[in-house]
This record gives structure tokens, C-alpha cells and sequence, in this order.
């Protein structure tokens, strides 16, 4: 008789989790408000200080200001990140392409995706997930540099001008400044619809708690995971 029970795997640390959801509420204001000072629908007032009168909530200097504050947050937010990769194996299951089973599994899950298997084989964290994942990190760096060197151009004193004010010639002028940090924003939006989709459909194919893992940092599995000692 088959066995149906499933065992529960702690995988991501709470830091990992509070991370995960703040970059989700982050990118989507950074987004949206970002839009909105590249192609403003409403200009409002224009005075120094930013304002949160409802005639003025669309205004050019609120959008900036709440931009500004909340790509800081989410900069800060790192430490967290940073904290559960110290503390929690868990936390570290990044690519690592100098091995073969990166490779296989990779095949193995694309054949999955590209519905040419039924199933693939039980991971903690499949190893085309990681290579995103890692890339996402790598994007979300281009985009925070890139975003203070925009906004240490308007706040040309202290130590953060010191430190970016350099990254505009590194890029070759502003203006390409201005694109790469547009063009980012757009791929993280097009990571995020494939993300969804694909955690979902997870989910719902394996069983194995792809959504719930984010709020209680716990997977289940029939088997046990082939990347198990990721984490032992």
C-alpha cells in the first residue's frame, strides 16, 4: 500500500519571510510611484516639502518622497536578509552551477515546466528557482545603485553623494542611468507575474506548501528532497 503521509521540512528563517514580503509591498510602490515620476498624470504643487493633503496625494514631490522612503526601507531591509543567510541553511539555497547536480536538476525541472514531464523530483528549492533567484539579487543591486545615484544627483552633500556620485560616469552618463533603472523596474514586474504563476502552480501540482513556506517557513514532501542536505 502506497504511503501518503507527508514530512514537514523547515526551510526559510523568519528574517528570510520578512524580507520576502517587504520586497513584495516595496517593488510594488517603487513601481507604481516610479511610473508616475517618469510619465506624471498630475503634476500638483511644487513647493519644497512634501505634503499629504488629498488634493495634492498625486502630487510630484509625494510620489518622489514616497519613493525615496520606501526604496530606503526596502534597502534596509537587507540586514534581515543577510541575518537569515548568517543563521539559517536554509536561507542559502542559491545556485551552484560548478556541480553536476545543478545541471540535472535544471534539465529536470525545465522538462517539468515545459510540460515534457509530468513531475520532477522533490526539491527544497529547485535549482531553476535558485538561478532566478540569484539573478533577481543581482538586478535588485544594479537597481539600488543606479536609484541613489538618481537620487544623490538632487542631494549632491555627505557621504552618500561621496559614494554614488561616481556611478553615473561608471554608466556611461545619466540618461543611461535613467534607462537601466527603468528597464530593471520592468523585468522585476515580468519576473514577479512568472513567480506567482509558477508558485502557484506548484502548489496546486505537488502539494507541497510552495505558498504557505513564506508565512510559516515550512515545506512538506512525500520523499525526501534530493537537495535535502542543503539544509542538514
Amino acid at each position: 500500500m502506497k504511503d501518503h503521509s507527508v514530512k514537514p521540512y523547515y526551510v526559510f528563517s523568519p528574517e528570510l519571510r520578512i524580507f520576502h514580503w517587504v520586497m513584495v509591498v516595496s517593488i510594488i510602490t517603487l513601481f507604481v510611484t516610479g511610473l508616475y515620476i517618469g510619465d506624471p498624470g498630475y503634476i500638483g504643487t511644487q513647493s519644497e516639502e512634501p505634503t499629504f493633503a488629498v488634493a495634492n496625494l498625486f502630487s510630484m514631490e509625494t510620489m518622489r518622497y514616497v519613493h525615496f522612503v520606501v526604496a530606503f526601507i526596502f534597502v534596509a531591509s537587507f540586514i534581515l536578509r543577510v541575518y537569515g543567510f548568517v543563521i539559517n541553511k536554509g536561507d542559502r539555497l542559491f545556485p551552484r552551477p560548478w556541480t553536476s547536480a545543478y545541471w540535472t536538476g535544471t534539465v529536470d525541472v525545465a522538462m517539468h515546466y515545459t510540460f515534457l514531464r509530468s513531475t520532477h523530483k522533490p526539491y527544497l528549492r529547485n535549482q531553476m528557482a535558485r538561478a532566478s533567484y540569484a539573478f533577481v539579487y543581482i538586478l535588485l543591486f544594479i537597481e539600488a545603485i543606479t536609484g541613489f545615484a538618481m537620487y544623490y544627483m538632487i542631494h549632491p552633500n555627505g557621504w552618500g553623494a561621496a559614494i554614488f556620485g561616481r556611478v553615473n560616469a561608471w554608466f556611461g552618463g545619466e540618461y543611461t542611468v535613467h534607462l537601466v533603472h527603468h528597464y530593471i523596474a520592468w523585468i522585476f514586474i515580468i519576473f514577479a507575474i512568472a513567480h506567482v504563476y509558477l508558485s502557484l502552480r506548484e502548489d496546486a501540482r505537488e502539494k507541497n506548501g510552495e505558498i504557505s513556506s513564506m508565512f510559516s517557513g515550512v515545506k512538506y514532501f512525500h520523499e525526501e528532497p534530493e537537495d535535502i542536505g542543503d539544509i542538514k
